[in-house]
């Protein structure tokens, strides 16, 4: 599933062929995804203009003068720059036509994502509204983790995986943040000191900007690509190593589920 930093790495690689131009028209072939496509959305977006693209969590934002549309990439999805007479394939679902003939295609083979408008503000948005703060941003410390923390019985891994305490910290990225950090990742998220979560909070930031500059350097071309981005390719403890040996001390990596994901860490460095 794409995550934070390839939605951001998506997001920075469409933003320079999509802002400024203006949409003809939208061509939808299928309007079952996770939530049905709005049927008006065709009206609602000709003849206007892209002013810019942001990301909120995982949704790309395209901003209009008169709304919004959220993007969300699902399991599977995908978006590329491609000329408006290239044949879809079966999976590519929605076409952004723009005036000079390019198109914006959204690709999506599972139809777990998601096309939302509205015309207020999308931070209001029920889908955004109850989200938590972005990981990089400066809302997002020390001390916001230890004061949200308090009271809470639930492993640290599944409490920053929380998309309500903080955005974006997928499974992957927990696993090396909670190594980096060296805190075990059932320890008690309530029990944790303020200091470590400094170092937590430290190696989160550390982790996804690792991923973004990955994502960057081995970006693939958008423009008549398949619109993959580059994904978290940098070496990893942690995750997907179980029994083999730690980095840091060569005991074997351990393996454990919690919240439904798997989980990696190393008992002698974690604790």
């Amino acid at each position: 599933m794409p995550e934070l930093p390839e939605v951001e790495t998506t997001r920075r690689g469409i933003a320079p062929h999509v802002v400024n131009k203006t949409i003809r028209d939208v061509v939808i072939r299928q309007y079952r995804l996770r939530w049905p496509v709005s049927t008006s959305l065709g009206s609602k977006l000709g003849g206007r203009q892209i002013i810019r693209v942001s990301r909120r969590a995982k949704y790309l934002i395209f901003h209009f003068q008169h709304g919004h549309v959220l993007l969300h990439l699902g399991m599977s999805g995908s978006l590329r720059i491609s000329d408006s007479s290239v044949p879809a394939t079966g999976h590519e679902h929605v076409d952004f036509i723009f005036d000079d003939n390019t198109c914006l295609r959204f690709r999506d083979p599972r139809r777990f994502g998601s096309i939302h408008w509205t015309g207020r503000d999308p931070a209001e948005h029920r889908l955004l509204r109850h989200l938590g703060p972005e990981p990089l941003g400066d809302v997002f410390t020390a001390g916001y983790l230890h004061d949200r923390s308090r009271q809470r019985v639930q492993p640290i891994k599944t409490f920053i995986m929380d998309s309500r305490v903080v955005v974006g910290v997928g499974n992957i990225y927990a696993n090396e943040a909670l190594f980096e950090s060296g805190i075990h990742p059932k320890r008690k998220a309530g029990n944790i000191s303020l200091t470590r979560y400094a170092s937590l909070t430290v190696s989160i930031k550390q982790v996804l900007n690792k991923a973004l500059t990955k994502g960057g350097t081995t970006l693939r071309d958008f423009v008549g690509g398949d619109g993959a981005p580059g994904y978290f390719k940098h070496e990893l403890n942690v995750y997907d190593r179980a029994g083999q040996p730690c980095r840091l001390c060569l005991t074997n990596i351990k393996q454990i589920r919690l919240g439904q994901r798997s989980t990696y860490y190393c008992h002698q460095c974690q604790h």
